[in-house]
């Protein structure tokens, strides 16, 4: 059976029955808040050692009021000493502020602050903090490439990163983003894309920093790295075309620059080669030029001593440099009207040293040859005038 089913006063299940205190009168009526309250208190102070719950005189009320407010006292006073000192560690510092405004930083250690006056904002200033971003930007050359940047940094002012700026991790954030689109604005996409990255990294650190000091966030870049840098998916085979297209670009210069490094070497080496022959034979010619002015100089000097030897000698010479290069020789007589023609090759054949084949003509032989053919000559001129006197008669 339920405890509020009808019964009748001798259900014991009653709350509100007979069997409670104060309740005696009242049939099954609610029992009055005061005597609830009543029985609160004198649970509580029988937990203290306080009075009997059973002590129904007049000063209950009171005596029960004071216990409950010396409790909750003694509790608010426990709970604000507890609130009254903090602990920093070795990587953190405290930023106090009291009623607001700014008192002190305080460093590692075990401190005291005034509870519900005094605050205290504890900064990691050791800590290497990362922040990364990931963006669509527009380069100098019209192009759209997907920049994902990564930042680390630590806190080197707690005051300006816990008082100066309101939210200073998504200040960063707006920071670097801004700092990165500006760079990459100003550079084409090719570096962007293949060996400029540690260019950009280096010039967007330096940018971010320069904001974040006129911000005054407090914080410092230690690295700024760009993980990744790549055109969007949807343009990426127009991309790869015109990147292979530049790479048959690079080959094709290449291998013109080698056929050039072959062929300008060897024409060089053609044109030196050229140059140096000129020069030999200028200098070939100039001093068979110096050397045939000083032979006809000497020979000027032997001239003017014996005239007439010099020029029988000279005709001499003459006549064996021609004999030596014609086998046959046609004299034209004076005075007479046929040309004689002298054997020359029979006349040497008649000479020693002509026997061996492959023999040369010394200079007596060329004499002794000379002489046979004016021999000849005059032989021939003084027959072919005693035929002309002969008919004139």
């Amino acid at each position: 059976m339920a405890w509020n089913e009808p019964g009748g006063k001798g259900n014991p299940n009653d709350p509100w029955g007979n069997n409670n205190r104060g309740n005696k009168n009242r049939g099954n009526q609610p029992p009055d808040l005061d005597d609830a309250l009543k029985q609160l208190m004198d649970k509580i102070n029988g937990l203290f050692g306080k009075g009997n719950g059973n002590n129904n005189n007049g000063n209950d009320n009171g005596s029960g009021a004071g216990g409950f407010f010396g409790i909750a006292a003694a509790i608010l006073v426990v709970m604000l000493a507890f609130n009254s000192f903090y602990t920093l560690d070795e990587q953190e510092r405290g930023v106090v502020l009291r009623l607001g405004k700014y008192l002190n930083t305080e460093g590692p250690g075990l401190h005291f602050k005034i509870p519900l006056v005094d605050q205290v904002i504890p900064v990691n200033t050791t800590k290497v903090r990362e922040a990364e971003i990931k963006e669509r930007m527009l380069t100098e050359d019209e192009n759209i490439v997907e920049v994902e940047l990564n930042a680390q940094y630590r806190v080197a002012d707690p005051i300006a990163f816990a008082l100066r700026v309101e939210l200073p991790e998504r200040t960063l954030l707006s920071a670097a983003e801004s700092a990165l689109r500006h760079e990459v604005g100003s550079a084409a996409m090719d570096p962007i894309l293949t060996t400029g990255r540690a260019v950009l990294a280096e010039k967007v650190q330096i940018r971010l920093q320069d904001y974040l000091d006129r911000y005054q966030t407090g914080m410092v870049l230690t690295n700024v790295n760009i993980k990744d840098a790549r055109p969007p998916a949807q343009v990426k085979a127009a991309f790869d075309d015109v990147q292979k297209a530049k790479q048959d670009k690079e080959r094709f210069i290449n291998e013109a620059e080698a056929y050039a490094n072959a062929v300008v070497p060897e024409a060089r080496g053609r044109a030196q080669r050229q140059l140096e022959e000129a020069s030999a034979y200028k200098a070939r010619i100039i001093a068979r030029a110096e050397g045939e002015a000083a032979r006809f100089n000497n020979l000027y000097s032997e001239y003017k001593k014996a005239p007439a030897v010099t020029r029988e000698r000279l005709y001499i010479e003459a006549l064996s440099d021609v004999y030596t290069s014609s086998s046959k020789v046609l004299v034209d007589v004076k005075g007479g009207n046929n040309m004689m023609y002298l054997p020359l090759d029979k006349l040497m054949q008649n000479m020693p040293a002509a026997k061996g084949d492959g023999a040369s003509l010394s200079s007596g032989d060329i004499s002794r040859l000379t002489d046979q053919v004016l021999n000849e000559v005059r032989t021939r001129q003084n027959s072919t005038g005693n035929t002309t006197r002969r008919e004139g008669r």
